[in-house]
């Protein structure tokens, strides 16, 4: 784990732990050249187009929350929430990259604090609202705050929590102003991880030509293990934080408020972004061109299994309390967990001991 001090508030987040699994992990040899095309392929064909994107609809949010709250209007309301929507989706798909520049002055976190069991972020808005904190209304002096007041879930609860429907009403008031700095905020990080990503001679470069003098990876077989360390933790994630942070088991005690986006009920949304985030990287990579014939099978087994968790997600109800009490709904729920395992174990033991990773390594953190 690893502590972070942000404006009086200390929290513990997960260590990157991609950066970790390259040092660890046993060498592997694969030839240049494919290494090269793959690794260009990761990041063109979907790291740089995937901040891209959420670049967009970031900026596309801030604009809907600056036109609500110089105009409200229950259009405009439905507007700014739909936006959030888009823009959250957005994130989740690029979201399984916590590698580089993200992980990085606490971008991640200014994103989306999450997750938060004992609910700090929710009580900070809160004070935030109560005092009306005009700090908070600026998208530069929020930047400086907690982590926990300027992102997705703060936003969230800014436009879908108790009392957020006086943002249809009120013009200019200071909900509304806090809500669209909070936006402002995520579109101005997303920038960042943009520009970063799209200059040539950076980490974009770095990634798509390891070699000995490469400060991130000196050999192909290094960018592999942690090209293949973003699919697992990405899996890993999706099951452990998406899931069961609020269901852990039929037989389990079950918590549908700490899921995340519950309020705005666009956790299934998200987990879907999330699934179809790492099927499209699977793909867009040619990570299976780099295994022989015979251990190819094994991509497409995790690519079907990740579609048939797509398609499974889509059919849960967005009402999470039902979602954990109905029977049936629970069923759908243990059919993802079953089919994260397996996909985790798919791309950890099958391509990862494809390639040359002994048995005794592993990227997961266990059940």
């Amino acid at each position: 784990m690893r502590t972070i001090l942000a404006a009086g508030l200390i929290f513990l987040l997960p260590v990157a732990t991609v950066a970790q699994d390259v040092e660890n992990a046993p060498s592997v040899n694969l030839p240049e050249a494919d290494v090269t095309r793959v690794m260009t392929a990761a990041v063109n064909g979907f790291i740089r187009p995937g901040y891209d994107a959420f670049h967009a609809s970031a900026e596309k949010m801030t604009s809907a929350m600056a036109t609500l709250c110089e105009t409200p209007s229950k259009a405009n309301y439905d507007a700014a929430r739909a936006a959030f929507r888009d823009a959250a989706v957005s994130w989740a798909h690029i979201e399984v990259v916590r590698v580089g520049p993200v992980i990085e002055q606490n971008r991640f976190e200014r994103i989306l604090f999450y997750p938060d069991r004992k609910s700090t972020g929710l009580k900070q808005v809160q004070g935030v609202l109560s005092k009306s904190d005009e700090t908070a209304a600026n998208p530069a002096t929020l930047a400086t705050k907690s982590v926990a007041t300027q992102g997705f879930g703060a936003l969230e609860y800014l436009l879908f929590g108790t009392g957020s429907e006086v943002l249809s009403s009120e013009k200019n008031g200071f909900r509304c102003r806090y809500a669209a700095a909070a936006a402002a905020n995520i579109a101005n990080v997303a920038g960042e991880l943009s520009d970063i990503w799209d200059a040539p001679d950076g980490i974009q470069k770095a990634w798509e030509q390891p070699g000995p003098d490469n400060p991130d990876f000196r050999t192909g077989g290094e960018a592999i293990t942690a090209l293949l360390g973003i699919l697992v933790h990405g899996a890993e994630t999706v099951r452990d934080q998406r899931i069961e942070t609020f269901y852990k088991g039929a037989d389990k005690a079950r918590f549908p408020k700490q899921a995340l986006f519950w309020r705005s009920e666009n956790t299934w949304p998200t987990v879907r972004a999330n699934l179809e985030g790492l099927s499209e990287l699977l793909d867009k990579s040619g990570m299976a061109e780099l295994l022989k014939e015979k251990d190819r099978p094994v991509v497409a087994a995790a690519q079907a299994q990740l579609k048939s968790m797509i398609e499974l997600a889509g059919t849960i109800t967005p009402d999470l309390e039902k979602a954990v009490e109905d029977a049936s709904e629970r069923r759908k729920l243990d059919t993802l967990l079953a089919g994260g395992k397996n996909v985790i174990s798919r791309l950890n033991d099958g391509y990862g001991g494809a390639i040359g990773l002994s048995s005794g390594f592993s990227f997961a953190d266990g059940d």
